[in-house]
């Protein structure tokens, strides 16, 4: 026996800046990732994917790649093993493409069609280079444009909300905007590519991944091969950034089939080309905003109609129209999403789904209406700050987005900016200053976690929580210490195991609020369990803790994190580059855990945005369905050369209902980012942007208010 106490923190962890508890593992190259673990007898397989955008498989010639040295086996749609797709998971219904192998059709470039199974990667990637697949090809259709046939209003509480008389209130508003903007295809790029070995082990399935949810993964995999939850474990130790993109992709679900057919573990890595179609990505969009002002600037009608697309096998849905409807007052008040159906891809979550691109629309129309109104653009956002939620009429749990801009504007100097476009130069560089707002909504989740007290007088924590980068598992540990009152060094956190119990998925902005409350609560639990100066078995004791009933009897607000973005661009008159050179954000996003790693997330976020607005583009070929360039030299991302001065702080803006006083940060420094940029832009050259990103070749064409355009 050994005695412990639960006393001794000297001032609070949470709130203080700590370097990550694994950073040094990761640097010195111990911490491994998915696609680094050794196993013995480990077989690698190597995905075939599609070349026709629309058709069937014909047949698959296996005799020849089989021969090949090392090949093992070729899955395809004559000889996998059967799965069941027909389930509702967490996220709802699977897209269909968790059913891989088990029918000839083919609904996209990229779809995947066979798996070659060998002794190493280099024996699989050989054969599947080699295997010949034929096809029977039909007409394909790839051309996404607003209001094409096939567009529809898609069911779902989401889709569509209003209240007043639009058309009434157009009529009567003195100032007005009516413009369309758009936002190409843009993909998640994480670093580390998806990741997974599979292997049996005493008739239960061990998957070691790279994922935002190992519960979440765990529990589809045994939907979708029809096995008890019990029977299956995956773990997720460390993840290279995942931003939507790993929840349940094809690599886990090829890794369990071939270990199924070969009794032994296998592993399957997706290469940065195949992940431009395995993965999901940011659909692209077109929105259309229509604003209309009193003479005082007020808005009397707010409408935002946008559309995006998915794939003809799975409907998901880019809710850019979503953005406005906690933003800003107005008598009407109308938006819509809008979908069409094409022979592409499926696309899926990725950092801000909605918030980003909707924020980039509605946020360049409110400084195009400022500009109508001859007001500043802050003060036209002031105008129209609502006391409630727009639409809703709930009351926000708190809402410090004039704060946000009130210390924004004065760090970035806002004062001092001469609102005339096009005016200020320097040599050949155009300069110019943008602002936008951002928010996010506040969410969480039901989450289990468990703690225990040890003999040696330190406390293990338990919670299928996912660091996918963001620092969790070192904010969890300072918000275990505060709520054990130990110093950090004595917590010890372990996460990323579907053994640990349910709890939410790394992802929504909403990880860190709903792990922390679990983690509370069973600190709470366990604390109650102890006597001080107590005795604590060899086997330590452990409390747990459920947040369903604490999470289900939260009241009804409008719950949201917010922001004010700044950004000053230069912009080459000769050859239309445009730079960023300095941005600013100021965020209300609730108690601030880890100032170090939240401020990472936030400058992370921002600089997402910068390449969003000046970078980011996947390209679709229209002949062949499939994209131009789908890797990471084809799709460009802003690197160190692009990025100068980037600065994120923040206010007070604890959340009362939350036992930490958390609300969220992955998501919220993207959003009206881009639209900082593209609105510097204007103030730069006195031209409006409204398709992103904001290519040379397009200010060039665009030309500026003084005429500067570059010769040919």
């Amino acid at each position: 026996m050994t005695t412990t106490a639960v006393t001794g923190a000297a001032t609070s962890a949470v709130g203080t800046a700590h370097t990550r508890i694994e950073g040094l593992a990761k640097v010195t190259g111990a911490a491994r990732y998915a696609g680094e673990i050794p196993f013995a007898d480990l077989a690698h397989g190597w995905l075939v994917l599609s070349t026709i955008a629309r058709g069937t498989v014909r047949s698959v010639e296996t005799e020849p790649v089989l021969a090949m040295p090392g090949v093992l086996t070729v899955l395809h749609h004559g000889n996998a093993p059967r799965v069941d797709g027909d389930y509702v998971g967490m996220l709802g219904r699977p897209d269909p493409i968790v059913e891989m192998f088990q029918h000839d059709r083919v609904p996209f470039v990229g779809w995947p069609v066979a798996l070659v199974v060998a002794e190493t990667s280099e024996e699989a990637r050989e054969a599947a280079e080699a295997l010949v697949v034929h096809y029977d090809q039909e007409p394909h259709d790839v051309a996404f444009a607003a209001g094409r046939p096939g567009t529809y209003t898609p069911d779902g509480d989401g889709m569509r909300k209003g209240k007043g008389d639009l058309d009434a209130q157009l009529a009567a508003a003195t100032h007005l905007v009516d413009a369309e903007y758009t936002t190409p295809e843009e993909h998640h790029c994480a670093m580390e590519p998806h990741a997974a070995t599979a292997r049996w082990d005493g008739g239960r399935l061990e998957v070691v991944d790279s994922n935002q949810g190992s519960t979440w993964v765990a529990d589809e995999l045994a939907k979708l091969f029809s096995l008890d939850q019990a029977s299956v474990r995956v773990t997720s130790e460390h993840v290279g950034g995942a931003f939507g993109s790993k929840g349940l992709r094809v690599h886990q679900i090829l890794a369990v089939m071939a270990t199924t057919v070969l009794h032994r573990p296998v592993r399957v890595v997706l290469t940065r080309r195949q992940l431009f179609s395995l993965v999901g990505y940011r659909s692209p969009t077109t929105q259309r905003v229509r604003l209309g002002a009193d003479p005082d600037g007020r808005l009397l009608a707010f409408d935002h109609q946008a559309q995006s697309l998915s794939s003809t096998v799975h409907e998901f849905v880019e809710e850019s129209a979503g953005y406005g409807r906690s933003m800003y007052a107005a008598d009407a008040h109308h938006t819509v999403n809008r979908l069409v159906r094409l022979d592409v891809p499926t696309p899926t979550y990725v950092r801000a789904p909605g918030e980003a691109p909707g924020s980039f629309a509605v946020e360049s129309a409110l400084d195009e209406l400022a500009e109508t109104c001859g007001m500043d653009p802050i003060a036209l956002r002031v105008r129209n700050e609502p006391d409630v939620g727009p639409l809703s009429g709930l009351p926000f749990s708190s809402r410090n987005l004039l704060a946000c801009y009130e210390e924004g504007a004065r760090r970035f100097g806002w004062a001092d900016r001469d609102p005339r476009p096009g005016v200020r130069r320097e040599g050949r560089w155009l300069i110019g200053t943008g602002t936008a707002a951002s928010t996010f909504p506040v969410l969480v989740a039901p989450s289990t976690a468990a703690i225990t007290a040890e003999a040696d007088g330190t406390f293990t924590v338990r919670i299928t929580a996912a660091d996918v980068g963001t620092g969790a598992r070192t904010a969890l540990t300072l918000i275990a210490a505060d709520a054990l009152d130990v110093t950090p060094d004595r917590v010890h956190v372990r996460i990323a195991d579907s053994d640990f119990g349910p709890a939410m998925i790394a992802g929504g902005s909403m990880g860190t609020r709903s792990w922390g409350w679990a983690v509370t609560l069973a600190a709470r639990e366990l604390r109650e369990k102890l006597v001080p100066g107590g005795d604590i078995p060899p086997e330590g004791i452990t409390a747990g803790s459920d947040t369903g009933a604490a999470i289900g009897a939260l009241s009804e607000k409008e719950r949201h994190s917010f922001g004010a973005q700044f950004a000053e661009v230069a912009v080459d008159v000769t050859t239309g580059e445009v730079r960023v050179r300095r941005m600013l954000g100021i965020f209300a996003a609730g108690r601030i855990v880890n100032p170090l790693t939240a401020r990472s997330q936030l400058v992370g976020g921002m600089i997402w945005g910068l390449s969003m607005a000046l970078h980011e583009e996947a390209v679709r070929d229209a002949a062949s369905g499939g994209l131009v360039g789908p890797d990471l030299a084809g799709y460009h991302i802003a690197s160190n050369a692009d990025v100068q001065q980037v600065e994120a702080d923040w206010v007070a803006d604890p959340d009362a209902d939350d036992p930490v006083g958390i609300k969220g940060i992955g998501e919220i420094g993207i959003v009206g980012a881009a639209a900082a940029v593209a609105n510097a832009v204007w103030h730069a050259t006195g031209v409006r942007h409204r398709s992103l990103p904001i290519r040379p070749d397009r200010v060039l064409r665009a030309g500026t208010l003084s005429g500067d355009t570059t010769r040919a």
